[in-house]
């Protein structure tokens, strides 16, 4: 089975969206502008590094650069039956999973962003990685330190990273390494995130949650702050309010996943971060990332064939590389093109249908195999409308 995993702050560079500009799923970012009241175009195409490091913006741009992958992958079939997000990234999943609207789930960000920003600039803290050091020993770094500092995320066997007050952070990470830690790695943040050093970043981002509309999921969703499987909206917005003063469980919740049954982790957007846990974590996995439109087709031909780990194909499990849909740019009524023969050679840019005014489009060349959608049908915005298959 496939999950899809969302990276967290810290994977975001300078330039990210430009290889999607061009791409038919960049339209999200034009309606994340709209609901967030910035121009996240700006931060996509012209931030630099500096200005990307700011939690407001990092979150931001993070999460809409996800959420155009997720539609570019969503574009030629590819689907998952589970979500997961590290940190941040639990908002992608959610979205992803359609327990939050996107619209939502933007201003949602938004706020979370500039609600730990301030609650950093009011208390500046430090994070750190330790590595080569079990979750326990870190722990216990910890705990011998009088000041405050704490595990934030336990990312991988042997990645851990702590947070807290940069004189605690630090000196938690002496003790680490006469407990046998290989290293402590200061991190490039200005924050304590997921500790109690959050408390007024919390407080401000459930007036937010409030406001959201959180509804019960129909797909595997696992938690940051339990690495267990919740389906009720109401459930999420205490986790998603949880979440920014506890720990991120990933590494738990990579193995909460393998144990029912997931055997491929993609990674969406920008960075390779969650693939490189995974890989370490989950022995035996399929581990694939798309950060940026070269990737998909590779995404397509790798899941075209079984895992090594597993000795026959479930049929349906996996996806054919030679299948593409072509999907609705908008909500609307649907209409077939005029004289279009059910099994017509498409070449990119030919026209298959309408929603309402709008020209529905071929993004490939194939030959049609049948249409997903009834004539006079409403269907919403990038729902699959029609199947090619294409040369392999």
């Amino acid at each position: 089975m496939i999950v899809f995993t969302f990276p967290g702050q810290g994977s975001q560079k300078p330039g990210m969206g430009e290889p999607w500009a061009e791409h038919p799923s960049w339209e999200l970012v034009a309606e994340a502008s709209d609901a967030a009241g910035r121009d996240v175009a700006e931060l996509l195409l012209g931030a630099d590094a500096d200005e990307l490091k700011e939690t407001r913006n990092a979150q931001l741009a993070t999460f809409v650069l996800s959420m155009v992958t997720l539609d570019a992958v969503s574009r030629v079939g590819a689907e998952a039956a589970g979500y997961a997000g590290h940190s941040l990234g639990e908002y992608s999943a959610l979205t992803a999973a359609g327990v939050l609207d996107f619209g939502d789930a933007v201003r949602l960000v938004t706020e979370r962003g500039n609600a730990m920003q301030a609650a950093a600039d009011e208390r500046p803290g430090a994070m750190s990685a330790i590595l080569g050091l079990d979750d326990d020993q870190v722990d216990i770094a910890c705990a011998r330190v009088a000041n405050d500092v704490w595990v934030a995320n336990y990312n991988a066997p042997g990645q851990v990273v702590i947070a807290g007050t940069a004189e605690a952070v630090e000196q938690a990470g002496i003790v680490a390494k006469e407990l046998g830690a290989k290293r402590a790695m200061a991190l490039p943040v200005g924050g304590a995130f997921h500790t109690p050093l959050m408390a007024p970043a919390r407080e401000r981002l459930a007036k937010a949650i409030d406001q959201a509309e959180i509804r019960d999921s129909d797909s595997t969703v696992v938690a940051n702050v339990d690495a267990a499987v919740h389906v009720e909206g109401g459930d999420w917005a205490d986790l998603l309010n949880a979440q920014l003063c506890s720990p991120v469980r990933w590494k738990h919740s990579l193995h909460t996943l393998a144990d029912l049954g997931f055997t491929t982790f993609v990674e969406l957007g920008p960075g390779t971060v969650l693939t490189g846990m995974a890989k370490r974590t989950i022995k035996g996995s399929r581990t694939l990332s798309v950060s940026s439109p070269l990737d998909i087709d590779n995404l397509l031909e790798t899941l075209a064939g079984p895992p090594a780990s597993e000795v026959g194909h479930v049929e349906g499990e996996h996806l054919f590389a030679i299948e593409r849909l072509v999907v609705s740019p908008k909500a609307g009524i649907f209409s077939r093109a005029e004289g279009l023969a059910d099994d017509a050679l498409i070449a990119p840019g030919d026209v298959v249908g309408h929603v309402g005014n709008t020209e529905v489009r071929s993004a490939f060349a194939g030959q049609m195999k049948g249409f997903l959608a009834l004539e006079g049908e409403r269907v919403t915005s990038s729902q699959p409308l029609a199947w090619l298959q294409v040369a392999h």
